[in-house]
């Protein structure tokens, strides 16, 4: 389909389903991912998400969700030392703890999360600020003309046009399914792009850093599309 995200055929690193093979699924086991997913949800129930070998990023979580990073270890924040930066082409650059975020104004969010893995979550509820409201309070300057996120895992990193940012379904999430994000859910803040693959939703959101072009992301430069785009089916809305 139309913006359905691909990757390259050599060069890219190894990822969540070339891992799945190396399990002996398969690309076999790849097709069947949701079916297998109400197994492998008891398995990780018993599985650190700290495991060392990264194998629990490729399982389910309980509701749906699997965890995975893209590096080993990613550092705990809380009210304590979380902060948001809003940098870059700005009048006002600005930080944000994460009291001040969730004083903010919140929006609630329903749609179907989609993963180019294959798995489904259907009507999830995430809640936070719009990402314009930021954007408005630090001013954009020209010539900014896209968005930069990074995470504090260290490594990940995404992007978005200043148009796609300024969408009513793009949240800078507080919650998801009407309770603060864990941890392994990329809390306790995350980036919430409803209309697009959940690659797109990056984990652990510590900068929004507004460019004057699109700079690709994590997994951009490993052959996802820049624009991840669903089918108008898929971004079907839910009674909120």
């Amino acid at each position: 389909m139309a913006g359905k995200p691909k990757r390259r055929a050599e060069g890219a690193p190894v990822g969540r389903r070339a891992v799945l093979g190396m399990l002996g699924a398969g690309a076999a086991g790849i097709a069947a991912a949701p079916y297998l997913q109400r197994g492998w949800e008891k398995a990780l129930s018993v599985a650190s998400e700290k495991d060392a070998t990264g194998l629990t990023g490729l399982l389910p979580n309980p509701g749906g969700f699997r965890y995975f990073s893209v590096v080993g270890s990613v550092p705990h924040k809380d009210e304590t030392d979380y902060e948001l930066r809003v940098d870059g082409l700005v009048e006002r650059q600005r930080r944000y703890t994460l009291a001040e975020l969730r004083a903010m104004p919140q929006t609630r969010v329903v749609r179907d999360v989609l993963c180019t893995d294959g798995w489904r979550v259907n009507g999830t509820p995430f809640e936070g600020v719009l990402l314009a409201d930021l954007l408005d309070a630090a001013g954009v300057r020209s010539p900014g003309a896209a968005i930069r996120f990074t995470c504090f895992d260290g490594e990940y990193t995404e992007s978005l046009t200043l148009e796609q940012a300024r969408r009513a379904d793009v949240l800078v999430a507080l919650n998801m399914q009407d309770k603060p994000l864990t941890h392994a859910h990329g809390g306790p803040v995350r980036l919430y792009v409803a209309p697009m693959y959940f690659y797109k939703s990056a984990k652990w959101l510590s900068g929004i850093t507004v460019t004057d072009k699109v700079v690709p992301g994590y997994w951009e430069e490993r052959g996802y599309a820049v624009d991840g785009w669903l089918d108008e089916a898929d971004q079907r809305p839910e009674a909120a």
